[in-house]
């Protein structure tokens, strides 16, 4: 085998939902560096043009696209918009996702529903929309960002836990199913990642010390960090690649250890 050409991604169509900013950026970032053409969606204009300039910053001629991945509709045409500009998808990533930390008994219907449509069934009609290219081709890869709450519960997150524990299962599932035709899906779990998401949560407190959920992650972390978006580059490039052909189904944690470590002694 010819290592560097199994982990090269040249002439490659990849879209990534939801890479505006964060992870799916890093993600995409990852892609474009190691050959692949990059798609991306937003769900609205002016968040698009800026994602543009951020990539254009990164010297990567990303396309981006209007399109709401809970939407059916509006995803067979951003789909077949890129068949049109790149050519057919060859690398899916399912990142777009939201959370809501609402305890359960005071969390809508609504709001669990909104999050189950975006963090688990925009992966089923994005994923259904690529697989007929891919089944064609006879190859194809799909990367579900899953999370650690994939196979961990925690307060407040009922309805994300239980859209990324359906994420792992359909991640397994359109292994079981389409393996036969060349076609790998697997998933990626982040620990817990340094975004400006959670840049809240770990900005010190007024007598210097740390906020008290960054120390509660620390602790529980054997790296004893938070991880960093880069730090899923490399997963994501081999998940995408030739050098990940026989891997099917699985989900890689990218979590420094925590899944590991059952934490210190007092």
């Amino acid at each position: 085998m010819d290592i560097n050409k199994a982990f090269s991604l040249e002439g490659r169509v990849a879209l990534v939902t939801g890479a505006a900013y964060g992870i799916g950026f890093a993600i995409a970032e990852a892609l474009a560096n190691a050959g692949a053409k990059i798609a991306f969606n937003c769900r609205g204009q002016q968040h698009l043009d800026t994602a543009l300039e951020e990539y254009a910053k990164k010297g990567i001629d990303a396309r981006g696209y209007i399109c709401d991945v809970t939407k059916e509709d509006e995803v067979a045409k951003m789909v077949a918009d890129i068949k049109k500009d790149l050519g057919p998808v060859d690398i899916l990533v399912n990142n777009a996702g939201i959370i809501k930390r609402i305890p359960m008994h005071e969390m809508t219907v609504d709001e669990f529903r909104q999050v189950v449509d975006i963090d688990l069934n925009a992966a089923f009609i994005v994923s259904k929309a690529v697989l007929p290219d891919m089944m064609e081709k006879k190859k194809g890869k799909i990367i579900n960002i899953c999370s650690m709450m994939s196979e961990l519960g925690r307060e407040t997150v009922s309805a994300y836990a239980a859209a990324k524990g359906g994420l792992k299962m359909l991640t397994k599932n359109i292994a079981s199913e389409y393996g036969e035709y060349n076609i790998q899906c697997n998933g990626i779990g982040p620990g817990y990642i340094a975004t400006p998401q959670t840049a809240p949560l770990r900005e010190r407190q007024a007598d210097g010390s740390r906020h008290p959920f960054d120390s509660f992650i620390i602790a529980k972390t054997p790296a004893a960090r938070w991880g960093d978006p880069e730090d899923l580059m490399g997963p994501a490039v081999f998940l995408a690649s030739d050098a990940s052909d026989f891997v099917n189904g699985h989900i890689l944690y990218v979590d420094g250890g925590i899944l590991a470590y059952i934490g210190k002694q007092p």
